[in-house]
């Protein structure tokens, strides 16, 4: 599995020669100043939740690309008043097979609104199976019981965490949801963006050391391999 991180939750991942772009603020990002959209040729675009800061440039890119928006119901059909027709509407626990895989849509604790102030229904994450292993995309979120249950179903390789604070869980409650995935690699995600949701990085990575999980904190632009 190949990973590169536009910052923020931004991330480019390709798996089974297939390109999934999830929750793509990349235009007005603070971390990813550099990144030009009009290089980002995904097949996919997943989004988890209908806040402006992953929403982000997913119409434009969309457009550019063709490649179908997967997300929940309510935003996948804001996107066809766009024009973008091509989405595929999930609800919570439902999910799709793809020629590379299988997407799931889960529960996430948290908001959901669209950038003009529509209902973007219920926010959520991507469990990723595929045919070498299976991912976790928390989305914004807070911690939850229910992440041992991911944990239960699936053998979870690697989950990429939000771990911010402020308004989603910290570095703390990210240690427990791998604990709960049952997972030993983490990807951490929304921190650093803005003020707020800065955090210290050498304690996250002994916090994560002492529970005897890896964390990687991605460089902007940088491919990495799991």
């Amino acid at each position: 599995m190949r990973v590169t991180s536009y910052g923020h939750s931004a991330f480019m991942i390709e798996v089974e020669g297939a390109k999934l772009l999830l929750d793509p603020f990349i235009t007005g990002n603070p971390s990813a100043p550099d990144i030009a959209i009009d290089s980002l040729k995904p097949d996919y675009i997943l989004i988890t939740h209908g806040h402006g800061d992953h929403i982000g440039d997913a119409e434009t890119i969309a457009k550019k690309s063709g490649a179908p928006i997967i997300s929940n119901y309510e935003i996948v059909s804001w996107f066809e008043e766009k024009g973008i027709k091509n989405g595929v509407g999930l609800n919570l626990g439902g999910g799709i097979d793809l020629p590379f895989g299988r997407v799931q849509l889960v529960p996430a604790w948290h908001s959901s609104t669209l950038p003009d102030g529509k209902n973007g229904g219920t926010a959520g994450g991507f469990i990723v199976n595929h045919k070498h292993g299976t991912f976790y995309f928390s989305g914004d979120t807070a911690l939850f019981q229910e992440m041992k249950l991911f944990g239960r179903r699936h053998k979870i390789d690697v989950a990429f965490l939000c771990m911010g604070d402020h308004f989603t869980m910290d570095m703390v409650d990210a240690v427990h949801a791998a604990e709960f995935l049952g997972t030993d690699t983490v990807v951490g995600m929304h921190f650093d963006t803005f003020e707020p949701i800065t955090i210290d990085r050498k304690k996250a990575q002994e916090l994560f050391k002492t529970a005897n999980k890896k964390l990687i904190l991605p460089k902007i632009a940088e491919a990495f391999e799991i």
